[in-house]
């Protein structure tokens, strides 16, 4: 295997839900949309999508309850602090659950952490030492 991820599929609850939390409040665009599951621009990243959470469970053979820390955090490298703030603020207007509000990190970076409307946790950061970073924008 290579050191790829094809796509990103996020089992959630409701597909309404949070196709509107994704596209009118984070301002993600659809580009595929198949009833069943949707998926996002990638803008030269990794595909992003969401399924329904039962059925996306039953299609890798496990069940969809789950509880607690799942060991998956979702990171977004931005290139200012400022922006790390915008998107923090944008995704708490959207309805997402601040975990850690923005503000310096101990290895000497800035970012914060929110929980998007099924509780996936989405890290946003910004390196002035990381010169490689990749940068989502």
């Amino acid at each position: 295997m290579k050191a790829h991820v094809s796509s990103i599929l996020l089992g959630v609850k409701d597909l309404a839900t949070s196709r509107a939390f994704y596209t009118e409040g984070l301002g993600w665009k659809i580009k595929d949309d198949y009833g069943v599951s949707v998926f996002f621009e990638p803008d030269g990243g990794s595909r992003v999508g969401f399924y329904g959470r039962e059925g996306l469970a039953g299609q890798v053979g496990t069940s969809p309850e789950g509880s607690g820390f799942s060991g998956l955090v979702l990171t977004y490298v931005v290139r200012s602090e400022a922006r790390v703030d915008e998107v923090v603020a944008e995704a708490e207007k959207a309805g997402a659950t601040i975990l850690k509000p923005a503000g310096a990190l101990p290895w000497g970076g800035y970012g914060g952490t929110f929980a998007d409307l099924d509780g996936y946790i989405w890290s946003i950061g910004y390196s002035a030492k990381g010169t490689d970073q990749p940068y989502a924008e």
